[in-house]
């Protein structure tokens, strides 16, 4: 009975942290009318985008709210025509530039130095930079309004989570762990305050960043190297003295991460060994996620005939579970039923992920967007 005791008051006190994040500290800028004075520029890194590109480019055309506002996209070795969307969809928009991008250097992964181009090509004038994906659809304000949080918060960078589009299963068990992950373990308000730089989190489909800032933290420069190029940029400008936070941006954006599994598949792989280091720790970590959210079902089944009341401690512990993705999902613009009822399957899942991310970066196999991230 201790045991499961145990487990159940642990799955309380994350949920209970899960709650505390989502309706006390998580920010959440306006979605509605506000203007800024200051320059933006909004830098896209774009690779083989065209499928996806139509949508995002016409929403960032679109943006009110920034008088003056500027465009830098860079077409990073595309053969599928993406550059010709840009053209196409911009026409001659004075906003708009085009950049052809330069192979990565020795040092360097593919996005980080792109985005450095990006940054370092963007003309004088922005003293806001704000980085967006392919796959992020912004809402007419949400350059404005993310520019308004980044100053209220007195912060050199927001990253304003956009509102993660699923539409199969696989989506509906993966992709609403982002946003549990970081409102369950992460405390928000000691991650705004603490100069710790492991206190970070950041998601690169939306990030902006006030460019002096930017320039103290050493930019992409200092990330070169990084597959986890967000976060480690957040912990690069902590570093260099400046404060981060993180919004609810899913009345900003909507971002549809990956079309397909094997996309998701390939897009978590490469990346998740890079967020548990050591090998250790990550099976340290999978293993408590497995104990404390995927175990209590099994538990309660299982001791039913023999223990109920047992049975009954564990039952609770997995509604408990099943509470924090419900708010997780809601405060973050998420679907929460039935999904969250499969959240322990979505803990088995991504254990497996993780240990598939190990397996190939040991052999050396992990790739993305044909280039190599080991």
């Amino acid at each position: 009975m201790s045991a499961v005791l145990v487990l159940a008051v642990a799955v309380t006190a994350l949920t209970t942290h899960t709650w505390v994040n989502a309706t006390r500290w998580l920010r959440r800028p306006a979605a509605g009318p506000v203007e800024v004075t200051e320059a933006v520029a909004v830098l896209l890194p774009l690779r083989d985008e065209a499928h996806r590109l139509a949508p995002c480019l016409r929403a960032l055309l679109a943006q009110r709210g920034v008088p003056d506002l500027r465009i830098v996209l860079l077409d990073d070795g595309s053969t599928d025509g993406t550059a010709d969307v840009v053209r196409a969809v911009a026409g001659d928009d004075p906003r708009v530039t085009l950049l052809t991008g330069a192979a990565p250097p020795p040092g360097w992964l593919g996005k980080p130095y792109a985005c450095w181009q990006l940054a370092t090509r963007a003309g004088p004038a922005p003293t806001v930079l704000a980085f967006v994906d392919a796959d992020v659809v912004l809402a007419p304000y949400a350059v404005a309004a993310a520019v308004t949080e980044l100053r209220a918060a007195g912060a050199a960078l927001l990253s304003p989570y956009p509102r993660i589009v699923v539409r199969t299963v696989a989506d509906r068990l993966v992709q609403p762990l982002l946003q549990w992950l970081w409102l369950t373990f992460l405390p928000l308000r000691a991650m705004e305050r603490s100069p710790r730089p492991s206190l970070a989190a950041a998601s690169g489909q939306f990030l902006v960043v006030d460019r002096a800032g930017y320039q103290r933290a050493g930019g992409h420069a200092a990330v070169a190297d990084k597959v986890l190029e967000d976060i480690e940029l957040a912990r690069a400008v902590k570093r260099a003295g400046g404060r981060i936070a993180l919004a609810d941006g899913s009345r900003l954006a909507d971002c549809r991460m990956y079309d397909s599994w094997p996309q998701l598949r390939d897009g978590y792989t490469k990346s998740l060994w890079a967020s548990f280091g050591h090998p250790a720790a990550a099976a340290v970590v999978v293993a408590l996620l497995l104990l404390l959210f995927t175990a209590p079902p099994l538990v309660a089944v299982g001791l039913a005939p023999v223990a109920p009341l047992e049975s009954l401690v564990a039952l609770v512990a997995y509604v408990l579970g099943v509470a924090g993705r419900v708010v997780s999902a809601r405060a973050t613009g998420g679907r929460a039923w039935p999904d969250a009822l499969a959240h322990p399957v979505s803990v088995v899942v991504l254990g497996w992920l993780t240990f598939r991310s190990y397996h190939l970066r040991k052999r050396r196999r992990l790739t993305w967007r044909g280039r190599p991230v080991n």
